[in-house]
C-alpha cells in the first residue's frame, strides 16, 4: 500500500520551526535561508489544508493541529535517527553514549562499568562527563544521569537513588587536636564546599549548630575534588551516601556524626520518550537501576 506523505524538506522545515518557534533560528539550524523555511512551511500547510502556525508578535505560535502534528513528527524523526544510527553501526558494536556529571562518572559509574560490559559485550559504552544538562535534540547522547527533582520536559526518567548528605572526613581528624565528638566540634575545623551542591548552612541548622560561618573554607567545582580534599585531611566535606560508600568501606573517609540530611533531590536515569525502550538504552537503564538497588 502506497503512503501519501508530504515532501520531507517541508516536514523538516516545519519540525525545526516548531521547536524554535522562529523561522530564522530554524533556518540557521538547517543551513538554509529564512525565506526557504517560510516557503516550505507554507507549502506544507497548503498540502495539508490546515494552518500550523499563528504569528505571535515577532515569533510564532503553534495552532492546535500544529501542536498535535509536531508530537507525531518528533517521534518519527527520533525513531528514524535511532534506526539510521543503528544501521550505520551495524558492522561493529552498538555504541551507547552516556552523559553524567563529572563526579558521578568518576566516583560511581566508571568503577561499575566492567559489570555492564560483561553482561552486554555487544554494546560499546562511551561516557561523556559534563555538568551541563544534555539536550537530547542536539547532543549525540542516548541516555543521561541527571541530578534534580525528576521533572524535565520531553524525557522519561527513573530514580536511581535519593540524595542523603552527611559530613565526612579523614580518620586523622577524629583524633587530632580538636577531636570530632559532637557536631558542635565542627567550629574548630575547615569546611569544604562543592559549588554545585547544597550549602553547609542547611546541615548545620539541622544539627543545631550555631555560631559557625557556613560559608568559610575553600570551594571546589566538583564533588570528587571536595572528597579528595577531605581524604587528604584538609577538612570536612558534605558527602552523598552513594558517592562516599566506597571510601567509607575502604576507611579512607569516616562519618563522624549520625545525622543524615535528605534534600529532596535525587539521581535519575533519563532518556527521550521515543528511545526509552530501544534495546541498548533499556539494557543500560535497567542495569543502572539494578546497580543502584544493590548499592
Amino acid at each position: 500500500m502506497s503512503r501519501r506523505l508530504p515532501p520531507l524538506n517541508s516536514l523538516r522545515a516545519f519540525e525545526a520551526a516548531a521547536r524554535h518557534l522562529h523561522f530564522t533560528r530554524a533556518a540557521e539550524e538547517l543551513n538554509v535561508t529564512q525565506a526557504a523555511i517560510s516557503h516550505q512551511v507554507r507549502a506544507l500547510e497548503d498540502w495539508l489544508g490546515v494552518r500550523l502556525f499563528q504569528r505571535a508578535g515577532r515569533g510564532l505560535r503553534l495552532t492546535e493541529p500544529g501542536s498535535t502534528y509536531l508530537v507525531v513528527l518528533r517521534d518519527a524523526f527520533d525513531r528514524m535517527g535511532a534506526a539510521t544510527a543503528a544501521l550505520a553501526r551495524g558492522r561493529g558494536l552498538d555504541r551507547l553514549t552516556v552523559s553524567s556529571t563529572d563526579s558521578f562518572a568518576a566516583i560511581w559509574l566508571v568503577p561499575r562499568l566492567r559489570r555492564f560490559r560483561a553482561a552486554h559485550p555487544e554494546v560499546e559504552v562511551r561516557v561523556m562527563p559534563s555538568d551541563e544538562m544534555v539536550d537530547f535534540d542536539y547532543d549525540d547522547v542516548d541516555i543521561a544521569v541527571r541530578y534534580g527533582r525528576g521533572v524535565w520536559p520531553g524525557v522519561k526518567s527513573a530514580v536511581l537513588f535519593a540524595e542523603e548528605l552527611f559530613p565526612v572526613c579523614s580518620p586523622a581528624l577524629l583524633e587530632g587536636p580538636h577531636k570530632l565528638r559532637t557536631p558542635d566540634d565542627i567550629r574548630h575545623h575547615v569546611l569544604l564546599h562543592d559549588v554545585l551542591a547544597i550549602d553547609w548552612d542547611v546541615w548545620l541548622k539541622a544539627a543545631g549548630v550555631t555560631g559557625v560561618d557556613s560559608r568559610r573554607g575553600p570551594f571546589f567545582s566538583h564533588s570528587h575534588l571536595v572528597l579528595q580534599a577531605a581524604r587528604s585531611g584538609e577538612g570536612l566535606a558534605l558527602g552523598n551516601r552513594h558517592l562516599v560508600e566506597a571510601a567509607l568501606a575502604a576507611g579512607t573517609l569516616v562519618k563522624p556524626f549520625e545525622l543524615s540530611l535528605a534534600t529532596g533531590y535525587a539521581y535519575y536515569a533519563v532518556a527521550p520518550e521515543a528511545t526509552w525502550d530501544l534495546p541498548k538504552v533499556a539494557a543500560f537503564r535497567d542495569w543502572l537501576l539494578a546497580e543502584a538497588g544493590a548499592a
